[in-house]
């Protein structure tokens, strides 16, 4: 399913929502300036290298040192790998994000998303921590947001496009069940892949990490409305 929009109105402007978009596209904007050997060496360097955190020591010196170690596991939540990646990482952002936001506030809620990435990108590592695979993506920080949103407008509905062959029929879907279709199909591609020597694509288990802490963190950071007597 394709989100196209929600119903969930916010009250203020999510500023810090937009800025997260803004920044990812500057950066991808930034990579298509790149040749491709350059933007290779740009996603060593910047991207997640599960074996280079957990046993820098068995790889060659030479190697280690293109890459930016721990630092990657906040730097890879603003690269993309292509248009298809972007889009549908900042679709999502951009119609579940403002209400988390207006939920949480600005503040809180830029806290609330770069500590789901960052969490995220450490259940990659967890699970893969031999791969020599890079990692890129928002797409750990943006399940956190889904995560939050799954439990705070269980309420909601969202239009989504569905692929049925040729036709793309519109409909309408309570936004529990579109985002537990979501984390479900991400789980067991999760739990299908443990054993398996990543050899690129999904990185399942940082959506999974994501959507968790983003339910936990949105319980534990919700204002508590306060009751006139």
């Amino acid at each position: 399913m394709i989100p196209i929009r929600d119903t969930q109105r916010s009250h203020r402007r999510p500023f810090v929502n937009w800025t997260l978009i803004l920044l990812n596209i500057l950066v991808f904007g930034f990579q298509l300036t790149l040749t491709e050997p350059e933007l290779q060496a740009f996603i060593v360097k910047w991207g997640i290298i599960p074996g280079v955190i957990t046993n820098p020591s068995r790889l060659p010196p030479g190697i280690v040192a293109q890459t930016s170690g721990a630092a990657s596991i906040f730097t890879s939540l603003f690269i993309h790998v292509g248009w298809v990646h972007l889009i549908g990482n900042m679709l999502y952002l951009f119609i579940f994000g403002d209400n988390v936001e207006d939920l949480l506030g600005h503040g809180r809620y830029l806290v609330f998303y770069l500590t789901c990435g960052i969490t995220a990108s450490i259940a990659h590592i967890i699970f893969n921590p031999t791969s020599l695979v890079p990692t890129v993506g928002a797409s750990g920080a943006v399940a956190g947001v889904l995560g939050a949103y799954f439990v705070s407008f269980p309420r909601s509905r969202v239009l989504a496009l569905i692929p049925v062959g040729v036709f793309l029929p519109v409909v309408e879907v309570p936004s529990i069940v579109f985002l537990f279709l979501w984390f479900f199909t991400n789980l067991l591609s999760g739990v299908a892949s443990l054993g398996v020597q990543a050899q690129g694509g999904v990185a399942w288990w940082a959506h999974i990490g994501g959507f968790v802490v983003g339910i936990v963190l949105s319980v534990m950071w919700r204002p508590r409305r306060r009751v006139r007597s």
